[in-house]
């Protein structure tokens, strides 16, 4: 009982010789959330005189408060625990990391691939980009996810890595995109009136730019109509791409309506035979008696 009496006095005197360290600990632990805080919006403002590149912003600003988060617990630890060394901090550190980078490869992967991302600038907050079967506008380039809000309004978070590997469709990196539409006109139809028409119409719609100019091409004879592509230019968002679109349409529609020029409807002629009749497989002999019977069919009819 004695043995054990005086080893629960020397942990209590152990935990009270240690009680100032754990509380200041504590106290630099809640200390450097509002340090991290602070210099997160230090480095915004920082970022936004100095930077022009948002992507660039983001990176300072989530850099800056993850590297006070671990400055503040390397030296909550450090004084915590008086007899570890910042040596043997960063030794321990390095030991655990390879346990850790097994375990949470996937995060770190993720990490890595969003620094890239905001780094290389492939593309930027507000693009809108295809990644797979996915397209929408980019939203936020987060330390592990890309958000991006598809057209119908649903949000999609992918994984950094899987856009860094993946190949990407910017559609607005370039500050403008084609429109490739197909029109057809009859056969009656002069070709070089129906292409001045078509050429005047695009210049009038409103939206279409001028440089590049629309483009008007002869593709095709078709089954029922002649061919074209016309090629045009508008900016790459892809609401005005499709109100654009509708206008251009609109536009062509009232055109051809005033000059009398058709668009025709597709055309089918169907043929309808005796296929045991003209069956190239059938022997001499039977094609004969299915030509004798058809003889008498008609003797038939013509008595009656």
């Amino acid at each position: 009982m004695e043995t054990v009496t005086r080893s629960i006095r020397e942990l209590i005197a152990s935990g009270i010789k240690l009680l100032p360290a754990l509380i200041t600990a504590l106290i630099i632990i809640m200390l450097t959330r509002y340090a991290a805080e602070l210099t997160q919006k230090v480095a915004t403002r920082v970022g936004n005189r100095a930077l022009r590149s948002q992507s660039l912003k983001i990176l300072l600003s989530k850099t800056s408060f993850i590297a006070t988060w671990v400055f503040g617990i390397i030296l909550a630890c450090v004084i915590a625990f008086p007899g570890l060394r910042l040596g043997d901090v960063v030794a321990t550190l390095g030991l655990g990391s390879v346990a850790i980078g097994f375990a949470f490869q996937d995060i770190f992967k993720n990490f890595l691939a969003g620094i890239l991302l905001l780094v290389q600038e492939p593309f930027r907050i507000g693009d809108q980009i295809i990644v797979n079967d996915y397209e929408g506008t980019v939203v936020e380039i987060n330390i592990r996810t890309t958000e991006i809000v598809t057209y119908q309004g649903e949000k999609v978070l992918l994984p950094n890595s899987t856009v860094f590997t993946s190949a990407v469709q910017v559609r607005t990196a370039l500050g403008r995109r084609r429109t490739d539409l197909g029109v057809g006109v009859d056969y009656n139809t002069p070709l070089s009136q129906a292409k001045d028409i078509l050429q005047h119409t695009l210049e009038q719609v409103e939206g279409v730019l001028s440089d590049p100019e629309p483009e008007i091409d002869l593709v095709a004879f078709g089954d029922s109509s002649i061919d074209f592509i016309v090629r045009y230019w508008t900016v790459p968002q892809q609401k005005m791409v499709r109100r654009i679109q509708t206008q251009v349409i609109l536009a062509i529609k009232q055109a051809f309506d005033r000059a009398d020029i058709n668009i025709p409807y597709p055309i089918r002629t169907l043929y309808f035979y005796d296929q045991d009749k003209y069956n190239d497989y059938l022997p001499d002999d039977q094609v004969n008696g299915y030509d004798n019977r058809n003889k008498q069919d008609q003797k038939l009819s013509q008595q009656r």
